[in-house]
């Protein structure tokens, strides 16, 4: 498999799956809100509504609501608003708000190499450390740039100990356990995340049937990586298991679904121990020769070798909201409970913070697990997001950078000229479908919406069926997002 890998790529999970396969970051005004800080309006039903919902066809339920963006006090317009719904990935909006408004639009997480002891000859007699900063846009293209840099400071050598830090954030070896273990898009999250805590995969026949490779590739490098591993079972079912090796992931794939050659994502588990593996090797390519890596559990001190920062929060942020990246809510939202609180102790206690935030700042009550939307046990009501939506300052903060949605035509095309602006942040889950943002039309002004179907019940029996593709749910989110539209069309020419 040739190509560019840039930092894009991984946003955008690029790879050829397994056939059957699915790719997804998560398998991300008419009229008035209510006021802040616990104020409740009643809930207006709009006559079109239930006939709307009705002639669907969805199983489960719907909360629609919308609401003029900076008109506190006024009621809402919808039905089924005050239902507690999973938002999937609808959430990063909460979350992009939470990170900005606790850290500063141009916050950039830092990754520090530490030395202990002189650089003398070449030669560091004492301990390199890699500490992680919390960054979750760090690639294997950042971490040969380091090398670089070190090189440039005249290393060559390293005879202490090579130790990386990732304890600036707790450790998760899974944003929701309970999704399949092979999925991309439930990795480890820690202090250090390289690649979106994601490693390349790849296999290609030959004469003894398949090669297959591991490694860590960006835009200009493919490093192999030793602390994942994968092993041909000869087996038709299931496709992937996967065993924990005490710092190695261990993985084998049946034989019998890798076909004519292809590429996937898989998560990582241990995300420092992969940056190590990772730095090691281009360090090598720089020239410098170093030991294995070790975790480090004590806060890291030293003296600065490099610094690397992120880009600014505010860029971070707009990516994520684009590609629905489920590491970087998770890694932005944990950052600013830190900031906020000092010490978190997992990711719920994070996400509870996040959820007292919404209440003690919007008046917004929520029950939230994660920061991504990725865990289904998250609820929110669509009366209650609108409220969230309708704040200035929120609007202010998110239009900009939220994705055009587009009003369509009866053939299901893009209408570009439509009058109405509408820009908005999707949530899927098999069974789960959100949709919300902002909608402007001449007439109406300015008004935020959004529209939360879930069918628990069907969601339940997929998960315990283990597909990566639930029988059923293709069709019944395109049913969901097809009901999305309907609404947008009323709206838009409102």
């Amino acid at each position: 498999m040739t190509g560019r890998f840039s930092r894009r790529s991984l946003l955008g999970g690029l790879g050829s799956a397994l056939a059957g396969a699915a790719w997804a970051d998560a398998p991300t005004r008419s009229l008035r809100p209510v006021g802040r800080a616990g104020t409740v309006a009643p809930e207006v039903a709009g006559p079109d509504y239930a006939t709307t919902i009705n002639d669907a066809g969805l199983s489960g339920n719907v909360g629609v609501a919308i609401g003029t963006v900076n008109e506190p006090g006024q009621p809402l317009l919808g039905t089924g608003g005050a239902q507690l719904l999973p938002p999937a990935s609808v959430a990063k909006m909460l979350t992009a708000v939470y990170a900005i408004g606790s850290l500063g639009s141009e916050h950039r997480f830092v990754t520090r190499v530490l030395a202990r002891g002189e650089i003398v000859d070449g030669v560091l007699e004492g301990d390199l450390i890699l500490a992680g900063g919390g960054d979750p846009h760090l690639a294997t293209d950042d971490l040969a740039r380091i090398a670089e840099r070190l090189r440039d400071e005249g290393l060559r050598e390293v005879r202490g100990r090579f130790l990386v830090w990732e304890g600036a954030l707790p450790v998760v070896r899974s944003i929701d356990p309970s999704q399949l273990a092979h999925v991309g898009y439930s990795p480890a999250v820690s202090g250090l995340n390289l690649n979106f805590n994601r490693v390349h995969f790849e296999w290609r026949p030959n004469a003894a049937g398949y090669s297959v490779t591991m490694d860590a590739r960006s835009d200009t490098r493919r490093p192999d990586v030793t602390m994942a591993t994968m092993q041909i079972a000869d087996r038709d079912i299931p496709v992937y298991t996967y065993s924990d090796g005490g710092g190695v992931d261990n993985w084998t794939v049946a034989k019998g679904a890798l076909g004519e050659g292809g590429a996937r994502w898989l998560p990582v588990r241990y995300p420092a121990l992969y940056a190590a593996d990772v730095f090691r090797t281009v360090c090598a390519a720089a020239g410098i020769k170093m030991p294995a890596g070790r975790i480090s559990a004590d806060q890291p001190a030293g003296r600065p070798l490099v610094l690397y920062p992120s880009p600014p929060l505010s860029e971070i942020v707009a990516e994520m909201l684009k590609y629905s990246t489920n590491l970087t809510a998770e890694a932005i939202g944990m950052a600013a409970s830190v900031a906020n609180q000092g010490v978190v102790r997992d990711l719920p206690d994070s996400a509870r913070a996040m959820a007292r935030w919404l209440v003690r700042r919007y008046g917004v009550a929520a029950r939230l697990v994660d920061h991504s939307g990725l865990g289904d046990a998250s609820r929110l009501t669509a009366n209650g997001l609108v409220r969230f939506l309708s704040s200035a300052e929120v609007a202010q903060m998110l239009r900009p950078v939220l994705k055009p949605i587009y009003v369509l035509d009866g053939q299901g095309r893009s209408i570009q000229t439509h009058r109405a602006a509408l820009v908005a942040k999707t949530g899927t889950l098999d069974f789960v479908a959100g949709l919300a943002g902002y909608i402007e039309t001449p007439t109406a002004g300015l008004r935020a919406f959004a529209i939360f179907a879930a069918d628990l019940a069907r969601r339940e029996v997929a998960k315990a069926e283990g597909e990566e593709v639930s029988r059923g749910a293709r069709s019944w989110n395109g049913r969901a997002r097809r009901l999305q539209q309907k609404f947008i069309a009323q709206w838009a020419d409102q």
